[in-house]
């Protein structure tokens, strides 16, 4: 019977390795141990260094600027003044003006949006001629420039020559002053916002609403169901946390309004209307801190917008999922 060469004898017990190989060994283990504990967090590691120094730093810096003044003459941080910046914008009517028109053209843009996204979304996912067309189109108003978007509905809005002002006049109405009359203003800003976000979010409820198993919409059937009652029965409860979602993304963006209401506007100053009457915070913000050079009231209206985005956002999440444990 051969052995190996590089074995013991029969009945010798095999020699320890030297000191060496064992240090070796346990720097190896070691190693190996460390690569598989800290390998995933160096993986996922750039997002949040991009995230700490593009986001979170402006965050940080931001909440520090509005507890100092700010030098406007020398263009420098003046002296700490404590909650002063806030005590200023929380009692400032163009600020609480702006508040007021921020949730107007929330409600008037959000609230639509999700209802008709979801119906849209319905309409796609059923056996349309052509559905691949249709789809691609509802994304078209998202990639078109928000300026390209805003000339467009500027033509429409327009209070002298505009085309609605055009028709109501060929009946008889009387034409709306849509830059001067304050709700109206808010409802051509939201038909800007619902125009080009709309099919957005129609394609992220079509991709839930494509991964529903069919099994279920045939189960729903053969118990006697119409399409009105599976899409209520079967479709909305399982395409609820893309629903969150939605609202959750729609609540921050309607929030953080700023683009359309600035081209909207065509005053030379540009700061929501002659009255402030479509001004919303982040235009404010903007205003402030931009043209006026109030860095430390900017920044405490940034902060406190921040504030109430947070707390709208938790509550709309409170509330879902309290919803949705009651239907459970």
């Amino acid at each position: 019977m051969s052995t190996r060469l590089d074995e013991p004898p029969a009945g010798v017990a095999p020699s320890a390795p030297p000191a060496g190989d064992r240090a070796r060994l346990v720097r190896r283990h070691r190693l190996s141990r460390w690569d598989v504990k800290l390998s995933p967090y160096l993986y996922i590691s750039p997002f949040f260094i991009v995230f700490g120094v593009v986001g979170l730093f402006p965050l940080v810096y931001t909440g520090y600027l509005s507890v100092h003044d700010w030098e406007r003459l020398y263009y420098q941080r003046g002296e700490f003044i404590g909650l002063e910046n806030y005590r200023f914008v929380l009692t400032d009517p163009v600020f609480q003006k702006s508040l007021v028109n921020t949730f107007s053209i929330f409600l008037m843009s959000s609230v639509p949006q999700v209802i008709v996204a979801v119906a849209v979304a319905a309409l796609l996912d059923s056996q349309l001629r052509g559905r691949t067309f249709w789809r691609m189109s509802v994304l078209l108003p998202f990639v078109v420039a928000p300026t390209a978007a805003v000339l467009i509905f500027g033509s429409l809005f327009a209070d002298k020559y505009g085309v609605i002002n055009a028709m109501l006049e060929g009946v008889g109405l009387e034409p709306i002053r849509w830059h001067v009359d304050r709700w109206w203003s808010h409802f051509a800003i939201a038909g800007m916002v619902n125009w080009r976000w709309t099919g957005y979010n129609a394609l992220i409820f079509l991709a839930a609403m494509q991964a529903v198993p069919r099994d279920l919409y045939e189960s729903a059937s053969l118990d006697g169901a119409g399409r009105v009652r599976q899409f209520f029965s079967v479709t909305l409860p399982m395409i609820r946390p893309t629903t969150i979602f939605v609202i959750v993304t729609s609540t921050i963006g309607g929030l953080q309004i700023f683009t359309e209401p600035r081209l909207f506007d065509d005053t030379p100053q540009r700061e929501g209307g002659p009255d402030h009457q479509y001004m919303t915070s982040t235009l404010y913000i903007y205003v402030k801190g931009i043209e006026d050079q109030f860095y430390g009231r900017a920044s405490a209206a940034a902060v406190v917008l921040f504030l109430i985005i947070v707390g709208i956002a938790l509550l709309n999440f409170v509330i879902t999922r309290r919803i949705t444990r009651r239907q459970q």
